[in-house]
């Protein structure tokens, strides 16, 4: 824990630090400032980057959700034709390094006009998600009993009322832990944002934290302070659904 919990001491720490370019191998920072966030917040213009990292990384969230929620009911209950190839091709996705699909992604989206656009990144990162939280929601769907639904049935629910009265409580802390995997990825990821944003005020937090680095120094100080910004978030993203993330398939059968 102390050996995990230490970088992030030294994050924070640095971020208050007054001299934190110089700090070299203190442990303890010489005093506390806010000057650091002032001048990330204000030269560094680091809200706006915040802001669309925001945006991409709820939008991912959304879609995500929605469309894998759809296909792993798809995979795990409907039987069709090749649905063995349409899982395997699922993994295979995965299998895939991101580096090599960055030029054949660029040119693609060129050629579809989302090239510097966030929504051309949020799409991206969409097919990044989607692999793992179907494969992921379609375990969760699969071991709820199929008697369940056929009560509902039973009792009168159509199968819309049956999806969101009773299959939906029951999946959603798969649906929770898939939502946290896309707002990671589409929060921390660089390579692809450095790649398709062009404009400054387009930029992802992962891209402008590393406007901070030149060529002949790096500014500790503000790197430090938004990396603690790009950390919140997350943190606070986490805290609001892991009630719901530790909760059981039981709870939603009780309901």
């Amino acid at each position: 824990m102390l050996f995990t919990l230490f970088p992030v001491y030294w994050m924070v720490s640095s971020a208050f630090d007054p001299g934190a370019d110089h700090r070299g191998s203190a442990v303890l920072p010489e005093g506390l400032t806010l000057e650091h966030f002032r001048y990330v917040f204000g030269t560094g213009e680091f809200g706006g980057y915040l802001l669309n990292s925001l945006l991409v990384g709820l939008g991912t969230v959304l879609l995500s959700g929605l469309l894998a929620l759809f296909a792993a009911v798809a995979v795990a209950r409907f039987a069709f034709r090749m649905r063995t190839t349409v899982l395997v091709l699922i993994l295979v996705v995965q299998m895939v390094p991101l580096e090599a699909l960055v030029i054949p992604l660029f040119l693609q989206m060129r050629d579809l006009d989302l090239l510097n656009s966030l929504l051309g990144l949020t799409i991206v990162y969409l097919a990044f998600s989607l692999p793992f939280a179907i494969w992921t929601l379609r375990g969760f769907v699969a071991a709820v009993p199929k008697e369940v639904e056929e009560a509902a049935y039973l009792d009168g629910c159509g199968w819309w009322r049956m999806f969101r009265s009773v299959l939906l409580p029951l999946v959603a802390p798969g649906l929770v832990a898939t939502s946290v995997f896309a707002f990671i990825v589409a929060w921390n990821e660089f390579v692809f944002a450095v790649t398709f944003l062009q404009d400054d005020e387009k930029y992802t937090a992962a891209v402008g934290l590393h406007r901070f680095f030149g060529q002949y120094e790096t500014e500790w100080g503000a790197v430090m302070a938004g990396s603690t910004l790009i950390t919140l978030p997350v943190l606070i993203f986490f805290v609001i659904v892991q009630r719901r993330l530790a909760g059981g398939l039981a709870a939603g059968a009780i309901r």
